[in-house]
């Protein structure tokens, strides 16, 4: 009995492959789709290959394109702001301030990469502070951030 495997039947895989991708967010399950369908496209060329070789093409495209997705694209995507980030990590981060509290207006002070997705945040400083000072990040409160001049 031999089992003959059309080139639809890479394609509709390859879909399938991809389409799961959305209920596992892992994005792997892409990689083996996208493999599929260049068996699919492979098919067409070549429409007497064999079953192990379309197996064998497959493997290796899967493992071909999951590797380049975490060697060379993955990295180039990472997140280079720190949106989500517990306060721990914004504790310690120095500023500039762009606008000095007056009265019960709070002051704002500007980061060179954003802090938990804002680049400018209101402040309360308990010492006197002007426009170009540097401050240091001392706490969080709610909305706003506790700082000290930095000298």
């Amino acid at each position: 009995m031999s089992i003959t495997i059309l080139w639809y039947h890479w394609l509709i895989l390859g879909l399938l492959l991809m389409l799961g991708e959305m209920l596992v967010p892992s994005f792997t399950l892409f990689w083996f789709g996208l493999a599929a369908l260049a068996v699919s496209v492979l098919l067409l060329a070549v429409p007497e290959l064999g079953l192990t070789p379309q197996l064998l093409v497959w493997a290796g495209a899967s493992i071909v394109f999951t590797v380049l997705w975490f060697k060379f694209f993955k990295p180039t995507m990472t997140d280079k702001t720190r949106a989500g980030i517990s306060k721990e990590a914004v504790v310690g981060e120095t500023g500039i301030v762009i606008r000095v509290p007056q009265d019960e207006v709070r002051g704002t002070v500007r980061f060179p990469i954003p802090l938990l997705g804002s680049d400018e945040w209101e402040f309360i400083c308990r010492q006197e502070c002007r426009v170009g000072d540097r401050v240091e990040v001392l706490d969080v409160s709610g909305n706003t951030l506790i700082v000290q001049p930095r000298n």
